[in-house]
């Protein structure tokens, strides 16, 4: 059985302020995690992020990044400028962005193609919504979001970033997949990889996102195909977040 570092992903979405955000980091440096972190804040804040998680083990990463290569595309910023502020890593495909911002499929598998062909590491969202599992279709989305993306990505060039399962139902809800639930679908994804390359996919790191908690992460990250978690609200507390990590790093 292939051994999986755990990963664990802050998503801080569009918060922070640089003296927050100087605070948090000061908390994160006294006491940095075990176990592999990263850290997304907004794009205005990356450089401050990766100066301050200097020394610490810790990679930072943006929450979106453009399809395009650099050019006349206002207001978007490219892989290009990620890397050059430091960012090692970026979420792509996140429920906020497909559901408020119109990024469809295909659309987040131009981005993760566009992230990997720059030397990003994609951490790409999947997950289906309350309505859509009611209706028994929570496989059948996660899967078409997968193969949007296998099919202009190899399986091997997604192993070296992180797939995370989010069901949108659980985002920022209080409400969370069980276990069962989350590692049922979590080892769907890998089976789903593993039908086109079984060594990516026992490689491939596979997170939980949706309403983490220190309270729920632990049992949530003992699951065999549970590789670690993104988090959203539970890491603008550093605190919480290295908690979380806490319970990933045992």
């Amino acid at each position: 059985m292939t051994q999986r570092a755990k990963l664990v992903a802050a998503n801080w979405k569009m918060n922070g302020s640089r003296d927050q955000n100087d605070r948090w980091l000061e908390a994160f440096r006294a006491a940095p995690p075990r176990c592999q972190a990263v850290v997304c804040p907004p794009f205005v804040y990356l450089e401050q992020v990766v100066a301050g998680l200097a020394g610490t083990g810790a990679g930072a990463g943006g929450q979106d990044v453009s399809d395009r290569t650099l050019g006349a595309w206002t207001g978007e910023v490219a892989a290009e400028m990620l890397l050059d502020s430091g960012a090692q890593w970026v979420v792509v495909g996140h429920s906020e962005r497909r559901a408020s911002f119109g990024h469809s499929d295909a659309i987040v598998a131009a981005k993760v193609e566009r992230a990997l062909a720059a030397g990003l590491r994609p951490i790409l969202c999947v997950g289906e919504t309350l309505h859509q599992r009611e209706q028994g279709l929570t496989m059948a989305v996660v899967a078409a979001q997968l193969d949007a993306v296998l099919e202009r990505c190899s399986a091997r060039q997604l192993a070296g970033g992180a797939i995370a399962y989010e069901p949108v139902w659980a985002i920022g809800t209080g409400r969370t997949a069980s276990p069962r639930e989350a590692q049922e679908v979590h080892a769907a994804i890998r089976a789903r990889i593993g039908a086109r390359d079984g060594s990516a996919a026992a490689q491939t790191r596979l997170l939980y996102g949706g309403s983490v908690k220190p309270a729920n992460a632990g049992e949530l990250f003992s699951q065999p195909d549970i590789d670690g978690g993104l988090i959203g609200g539970a890491s603008l507390v550093a605190a919480d977040f290295l908690a979380i990590c806490a319970a990933a790093s045992h």
